[in-house]
């Protein structure tokens, strides 16, 4: 059996972790071969595949390192016409694949299926994001480690914040989930939280910094890149035309910033992580979690078992159909027990 393995979407503390261990159990078990598709769906894409073979050593000591050994890409769209979705088809006859491991997001997944619903094949998707927004996975792995940064880099605000008095603003990723900033924010000990779920009222923001002015002299907000005032319209760093995911959120907590300082006599300062909670080494968590992802994926395949995506539900690993994934991102519910717990010990959450 000849299978195709790529990283698809955002990059993610935890590829290289899952991409060794599909590689090692399918050799492990013996008649399969693995070929390492480069930068995502574009190494299919063209009319000369970028591709690369696999083998134990190719693998070996690169369980703690971030990034991806193949490379990946957020822009690659093989289903954007006929002609790319016919040249991949070419492409994976040539290379004799039997089937491919994608592993990402809720996007690479709706890709994956669709390839497998236009051309015929086969998939197993195993999934990524720091977002932690994949539909029916309580944990992906990258988001432990995306939290333990952003926690991280919201500690060194607060010591900061302290020394000057001033109200520091802190954006974290997440897109259209809040997992991020939420999870952070709690482990931080930031004293307001604003997600993409819970529109906030600004009245309830400038009334915790004023309370804050008058007793501590200084507050922490953490916020996520999709959180938006009620009323208003969300905040875009860029579109890219072409992509399957095209709005590129950011730049809120400036927005949040310019609307605080008129109401406040402490000084307001914003700063965007970024791609700093992207990058690195994963956390052992997210090296485990990842390593038990790519194994499961590798039985499936050699199960004979195509068309699902690897996930972890009440602590186990097991898998779903690819197609309950694909265009279904998951959020916070309004009930879920975190928020219960950041309103109990008196995080203000913009409500």
């Amino acid at each position: 059996m000849r299978v195709g393995v790529l990283t698809g979407g955002g990059d993610c503390p935890g590829l290289n972790a899952v991409i060794r261990a599909v590689t090692k159990s399918l050799i492990h078990h013996g008649q399969c071969e693995v070929i390492g598709i480069e930068d995502g769906f574009a190494g299919l894409m063209h009319e000369q595949p970028r591709v690369r073979p696999l083998t134990w050593r190719d693998v070996s000591g690169i369980l703690h390192t971030g990034g991806t050994l193949l490379g990946t890409s957020n822009s690659a769209n093989p289903l954007r016409d006929e002609a790319t979705t016919q040249q991949v088809a070419r492409n994976v006859a040539a290379l004799g694949l039997d089937v491919l491991v994608v592993i990402g997001g809720d996007g690479t997944m709706s890709l994956a299926h669709g390839l497998h619903q236009r051309i015929g094949l086969p998939c197993v998707g195993v999934p990524k994001t720091i977002d932690n927004d994949i539909a029916f996975c309580e944990r992906s792995f990258g988001f432990d480690t995306a939290v333990a940064t952003a926690t991280e880099g919201l500690r060194r605000m607060d010591s900061t914040a302290f020394s000057h008095h001033r109200v520091m603003i802190v954006e974290t990723m997440g897109r259209h989930a809040g997992w991020i900033a939420l999870e952070s924010g709690l482990a931080a000990g930031a004293d307001i939280i604003l997600l993409p779920e819970i529109d906030f009222r600004l009245e309830s923001v400038i009334e915790r910094c004023r309370q804050r002015e008058n007793d501590q002299r200084y507050t922490v907000i953490c916020m996520g890149e999709g959180a938006k005032e009620r009323g208003t319209d969300l905040t875009v760093r860029q579109v890219v035309q072409g992509s399957p995911d095209p709005v590129r959120l950011g730049g809120v907590a400036h927005v949040l910033r310019e609307r605080l300082q008129p109401h406040l006599e402490s000084e307001v300062r914003a700063t965007v992580l970024g791609h700093l909670q992207r990058g690195g080494d994963p956390t052992p968590f997210d090296r485990v979690l990842a390593t038990r992802f790519g194994h499961h994926a590798a039985q499936l395949l050699l199960q004979g078992v195509h068309g699902r995506m690897v996930t972890l539900q009440c602590g186990a690993i097991t898998s779903v159909p690819m197609s309950d994934v694909a265009h279904v991102q998951r959020t916070i519910p309004l009930d879920d027990a975190l928020l219960v717990t950041a309103r109990d010990i008196g995080v203000c959450l913009g409500e």
